[in-house]
C-alpha cells in the first residue's frame, strides 16, 4: 500500500496549495511538507545563483516557503494555481531585499570599521588603549559594528536596527551582550 507521501506525488501544485489554504494548522502538514519537497531545492538554486552564499540560499528557501504557507492559509495567494510563480516572485523579492542589506551592512562595516580608525580617551592614564582595541578587534562583526554604531557615531538603537536590517529590540540585546564581553575582556576576565 503506497503512503502519503506516494499518493501526494501525483497531486498538482494547485491543489496541493488549495488544500494548505484550505485547512487549519496541522490538517495540511503532509500537503505543506509536498510542496517544501518540491521548491525548496529551486529557491535554493535561485539563492546561490543570486546571493552567491550556501547559508544564506538555504535561509532563502526556508523564509520564502514558510511565507508562501502562511499566505496560503490566510487566503491571501489570489491565484493559487499560479503557486510556482508566487514562489518564485517572493523568491526574488526576498533575495533583493537581503542583497540591499548585506550592502548597506558592508557599507557601515567599511565606514566605521576602519583599521586606522583611532580616537582619543578622555582619560588616558586610565585607559589601556591597546588591550581595548585588542578586545573589540576579538567581537564579532556584527557586535563590534553596533557597538561602533553606537558609541563613536551615537547612534540610536532604531536607527542602527534599520541600517543592519534587523529589529531595535535585537540592536539592544546585541549590545548588552558585547558590552559585557569588552568589558570582561578589559577587566582580564576574559583574554582577546
Amino acid at each position: 500500500m503506497p503512503g502519503p507521501h506516494a499518493t501526494l506525488e501525483a497531486v498538482s501544485d494547485e491543489t496541493l496549495a488549495r488544500r494548505i489554504g484550505g485547512g487549519w494548522p496541522g490538517y495540511s502538514d503532509a500537503e505543506e511538507a509536498e510542496l517544501y519537497r518540491r521548491y525548496a531545492p529551486r529557491v535554493r538554486l535561485y539563492g546561490r545563483r543570486h546571493l552567491q552564499n550556501d547559508a544564506a540560499a538555504d535561509d532563502l528557501a526556508q523564509d520564502v516557503l514558510l511565507l508562501t504557507i502562511e499566505r496560503l492559509r490566510a487566503g491571501e495567494v489570489r491565484q493559487p494555481e499560479h503557486i510556482g510563480s508566487f514562489i518564485l516572485g517572493t523568491s526574488r523579492v526576498m533575495a533583493h531585499s537581503e542583497r540591499r542589506v548585506a550592502r548597506r551592512r558592508e557599507a557601515l562595516a567599511a565606514r566605521f570599521m576602519e583599521p586606522t580608525l583611532e580616537t582619543t580617551p578622555s582619560s588616558v592614564a586610565a585607559l589601556d588603549a591597546p588591550r581595548v582595541a585588542a578586545c573589540l578587534r576579538a567581537l564579532a562583526e556584527r557586535d563590534r559594528l553596533v557597538v561602533l554604531l553606537t558609541f563613536y557615531a551615537d547612534r540610536e538603537a532604531p536607527r542602527i536596527a534599520e541600517d543592519l536590517g534587523v529589529s531595535p529590540g535585537a540592536v539592544r540585546a546585541i549590545r548588552h551582550r558585547a558590552i559585557a564581553r569588552l568589558r570582561d575582556c578589559v577587566l582580564g576576565g576574559a583574554r582577546p
